[in-house]
């Protein structure tokens, strides 16, 4: 989607304008931001403090971001009953929002054995009314394209630029056969909105229900996509026993309200090889993440998502062989430290 034209700020200047903006729409001229957050993008988030009850203003520079499907998309939970962020004044132009402040406690900082049933059954009925009363029409289709553009960065950045391992003719041949039956998975599931980045870190814990966050790059695609995104969370593990539980009990509430028309065992392969996709992408992302974007952050979390790769991918066919070249070029190196010092 092509962004606004307008010049870039400096760091200074757009500081100011932030300020501004939120101090114009609040009439309080002597309103303060704090940072409260900052994620993967150039999206940045400011706390108000004074002059009320505390507010968000997001800052998405017009040049790196386009606001508009995160207003869009905002409208479609709020109207669903869900509870995103409301919208509370915007200037489009300069890509600074104003909006509701969910709170500080995101989910993963709640989570623990004795609480992680109640906690995760409020999620999950978050998903269940997202993938029941939101609408995906008109969203972008997560396609082949899209979704063969994700696994790819897995053997560029993660390969090639982190491990430094290149792979030859027979090992792409090897990888481009698991992409396939990855894809064919993919697309052999009922489509809906899927929010892409549903996990620990972007859901809060609150009143009326779990506070959503960071969903506009939503698309239209894979029924399992956001529960394996939440259940296989990038950032806490849970044992694969309880994890298949939840699944069940998901496809049961998702079969009686006519959502899927498979038995248990087709639902957790569309489950297991979902996630397989996304943690391939995911190798690919933190890499990029550290490499490209200086944000080293994300190494902390390899292990976990090629443990999960390593885990499932061996008890399916189509996947094993690329998981065992995997195993290959990683050898004994901890995957959360190989070519830092390259």
């Amino acid at each position: 989607m092509r962004l606004p034209a307008t010049a870039p700020m400096n760091p200074t200047d757009r500081a100011a304008a932030r300020l501004r903006f939120a101090r114009e729409a609040l009439a309080e001229p002597g309103l303060r931001l704090s940072p409260a957050s900052a994620d993967a993008s150039f999206r940045s988030y400011w706390r108000t403090c004074g002059g009320g009850p505390s507010l968000i203003v997001m800052d998405a520079p017009p040049e790196h971001e386009n606001i508009g499907p995160w207003l869009e998309i905002a409208g479609r939970l709020r109207r669903a009953g869900l509870n995103a962020p409301q919208v509370l004044a915007v200037d489009r132009e300069h890509g600074f929002v104003l909006m509701s402040d969910l709170g500080t406690r995101a989910l993963l900082s709640a989570l623990d054995a004795d609480r992680v049933d109640a906690l995760y059954g409020q999620v999950l009925d978050a998903l269940f009314a997202i993938q029941s009363r939101v609408a995906a029409s008109g969203l972008p289709d997560y396609d082949e394209t899209r979704l063969v553009a994700e696994m790819e960065l897995m053997p560029a950045w993660f390969l090639q630029r982190h491990i430094g391992f290149t792979p030859g003719c027979e090992q792409w041949d090897t990888i481009e056969s698991t992409f396939r039956a990855l894809l064919d998975n993919a697309l052999a599931q009922p489509r809906v909105f899927v929010h892409r980045d549903f996990h620990s870190r972007n859901l809060m814990v609150c009143d009326p229900g779990p506070g959503i966050l960071d969903f506009q790059d939503a698309v239209r695609g894979p029924i399992t996509y956001d529960l394996v995104s939440v259940l296989r969370d990038c950032y806490i593990a849970w044992p694969e026993g309880r994890v298949y539980d939840w699944v069940e009990g998901y496809r049961r509430r998702l079969a009686e309200a006519g959502l899927v028309d498979v038995d248990g065992a087709r639902f957790r392969q569309w489950f297991d090889l979902m996630g397989v996709q996304r943690h391939l992408k995911v190798l690919g992302i933190f890499s990029r993440l550290n490499y490209r974007d200086g944000k080293p952050g994300y190494l902390a979390d390899l292990p976990r998502v090629w443990r999960y790769t390593r885990q499932v991918g061996l008890q399916y066919d189509a996947t094993r062989p690329l998981v065992e070249l995997l195993e290959r070029a990683i050898g004994g190196a901890d995957p959360g430290r190989c070519g830092t010092n390259g």
